[in-house]
């Protein structure tokens, strides 16, 4: 026969009513226990008596399953993130098509894969083509006339340069003039002061021997001197040039 049926209502004696806590809450916190282990779910029990001790069982940890549920309780379910990966998805998508839309596009233009291509595609590259031949000429011909700028702004330089050299030069020269109109002034004048005559620098002919003699020197007369005879005997040095 059975257990018959309980009545769930308050315990009104109070040593029974404690019996039962203990006993249900042991069993409770078993059977918490045992469905963490089996089951592996994430358990937090928290049990308060009525004198207010506080008995617990967690299977990883109060504080982490209570973040958790303050988590989901109380912060609003927000597909935020899975909005913006769906986006970054989409948008990948879109650069992947145009990056191979632009390696047509270049292939077309450098002459490749042309097959494909029906009349009025040709028709655009050819245009694209003769367009990006014009800028390129325009381009070409600006540069080349900024190079012609350039060179003419040298060529006006050097030109100023040049002919700022031929003043200095001619200047020059006319200060060398002067210097030599006045070493010549100054050359004339010394001659007139001081002429310089020809007979005066050249020594007169004479035909003197030397005498080693001590004592009185006897003066001989070489045939053709004109030299006077007193000169010889009041002296006994033979002057043989005459200035």
């Amino acid at each position: 026969m059975g257990r018959g049926r309980v009545e769930l209502k308050r315990i009104e004696n109070k040593i029974n009513r404690q019996v039962t806590f203990s006993k249900r809450r042991n069993g409770l916190l078993k059977k918490a226990y045992e469905l963490s282990v089996l089951c592996d779910p994430e358990i937090a029990l928290i049990i308060f008596s009525n004198r207010g001790k506080l008995y617990e069982f967690s299977s990883s940890g109060m504080t982490k399953t209570l973040e958790r549920y303050q988590r989901c309780c109380f912060i609003p379910h927000d597909n935020t993130h899975e909005r913006e990966t769906q986006s970054w998805y989409q948008e990948v998508i879109k650069l992947n098509a145009k990056y191979e839309a632009l390696q047509r596009t270049q292939r077309h233009l450098l002459g490749e894969d042309l097959g494909p291509l029906n009349m009025k595609e040709l028709h655009n590259l050819e245009k694209q083509l003769e367009g990006a031949l014009a800028r390129a000429r325009q381009r070409k011909t600006q540069i080349m006339m900024e190079q012609m700028d350039d060179l003419r702004k040298k060529e006006r330089q050097l030109g100023d340069l040049n002919k700022q050299l031929i003043i200095k030069l001619e200047a020059e020269g006319q200060n060398l003039e002067t210097i030599q109109g006045l070493w010549g002034c100054c050359g004339a004048a010394a001659t007139e002061n001081f002429p310089l005559h020809l007979s005066q620098t050249q020594p007169m002919e004479c035909d003197l021997q030397p005498v080693l003699q001590i004592g009185y020197h006897h003066y001989v007369e070489a045939e053709g001197s004109s030299a006077p005879k007193d000169m010889a005997g009041e002296t006994n040095f033979i002057h043989g040039w005459v200035i």
